[in-house]
């Protein structure tokens, strides 16, 4: 396990709690990547254009480097080329910022083709900024392991470039896949709902119990990065339900736009459950709703918003009613639950029920022969059969979609004119 040191720059006068939670972010992210932390250093200044810290600090971190024999230093703050390279030359080892640690986190969770693509999307968007003054920097003097990029050429740039447009193009093709078989799913009936929320939350858990599955779960953020869709069963009427990658603070437009077709399984999608860590403070709580709804504002398509306040079994009542009354203009359809005891799912499974595209409920009578029998079996399967009657005729009381019910009709019709 890699041995590293954590540094944050805070503004000055900024809030100690929200640069404390930033911190704590940044350690969990440095585990969640096998990093085992030795030590860390604050400092509250203004940015410095050649370090990021003061010149001071770095000469502090560099002794702690030494003291410690760490392997990598992490920045929360967000680097600029001569930024990481001055850091580390004085450090004599690896200088990376979190936006960086973020994606080596991605590139060790990617399975799948669409994933790795968009894990190699978004660092290269990360390195095209920083692509001359690396090739400057390099030629200074010749350190092939600086930034982790290898040997330089001139064309790294235009490399770069290039690589990003093979990239996309092949996303592109991925997605028109991807909007193929989400139609193919509408028209078969199924509606799309989606786990949103930040890392942590409970998302996969959640996940796990409401469809008895055991997808990867935990304590480190990010174990969620290629979308899984499991069937979910609401009393007959089933539903698909996808598990997403969580949110963070801060990230920046490019991680954003290079997980776009990860995000779009969100957007796309009928019904939305924002799952929220209830256990933590209520001003978090707030923020995060807040920074949540501004993602998904006006780009899921209206479609409604179940609030999934998880880990009740956490806290006590009181506690819980205070921080309720606090975010509640930002919970929409609040449902509270513990995925991991299981405690409120049925509550939760009756929401989705009411949220999802309305069935339309009728009657269809069949002839009581092979055919009106295979038309029954259909049924099952099309729709939700509330009550059947063999008589004469078979009388079905009949639960479904517009097009099934459609279908349905011309059925009898064309059964009994046969």
């Amino acid at each position: 396990m890699k041995s590293v040191i954590l540094v944050q720059r805070n503004e000055p006068r900024s809030n100690e709690s929200e640069n404390s939670d930033k911190l704590f972010e940044l350690e969990e992210l440095a585990k969640s990547a096998g990093y085992c932390i030795v030590g860390e250093i604050t400092q509250s200044k203004n940015p410095d254009r050649r370090y990021q810290v003061g010149r001071g600090k770095v000469d502090e971190l560099a002794s702690l480097v030494n003291e410690y024999n760490a392997e990598k230093v992490i920045f929360y703050n967000q680097l600029s080329t001569i930024q990481i390279y001055n850091v580390s030359e004085t450090c004599k080892c690896e200088v990376i910022d979190k936006f960086h640690l973020i994606l080596e986190i991605f590139a060790t969770r990617a399975t799948t083709k669409r994933a790795k693509l968009q894990v190699e999307l978004a660092q290269l968007e990360y390195e095209l900024p920083k692509a001359k003054n690396i090739v400057s920097l390099l030629k200074q003097e010749e350190r092939p392991g600086f930034m982790s990029l290898g040997e330089y050429e001139d064309s790294y740039e235009q490399d770069i470039k290039n690589r990003i447009s093979r990239i996309k193009n092949e996303l592109k093709t991925a997605k028109k896949d991807r909007e193929s078989l989400r139609k193919f799913r509408h028209d078969k009936g199924f509606s799309l709902v989606a786990l949103a929320g930040y890392t942590n939350a409970g998302k996969s858990t959640l996940f796990n119990t409401i469809v008895d599955e055991d997808v990867r779960v935990e304590d480190m953020l990010f174990t969620t990065l290629s979308p899984v869709t499991r069937s979910l069963n609401l009393g007959g009427r089933h539903v698909l339900l996808t598990d997403t990658v969580g949110f963070i603070e801060d990230l920046p437009h490019w991680m954003i736009d290079a997980f776009r077709s990860t995000l779009d399984e969100i957007f796309l999608t009928d019904v939305i459950l924002l799952v929220v860590d209830v256990a933590e403070d209520a001003e978090k709580i707030r923020k995060k709703l807040a920074t949540s709804h501004e993602i998904l504002w006006n780009k899921s398509e209206g479609a409604p918003i179940i609030t999934v306040l998880n880990k009740v079994d956490a806290i006590k009542s009181d506690e819980l009613n205070k921080k309720l009354d606090k975010i509640e203009y930002l919970a929409p359809n609040p449902v509270f639950i513990s995925a991991k005891s299981g405690y409120g799912l049925d509550n939760l499974k009756k929401q989705i029920n009411q949220q999802v595209p309305g069935w339309k409920r009728t009657s269809v009578s069949l002839p009581m022969s092979d055919d009106g029998m295979a038309a029954v079996s259909w049924l099952f399967e099309e729709g939700v059969v509330h009550n059947i009657d063999y008589g004469d005729y078979i009388e079905v009381d009949l639960e479904a979609r517009d097009e099934i019910i459609h279908k349905a009709q011309i059925y009898e019709r064309e059964i009994f004119v046969d």
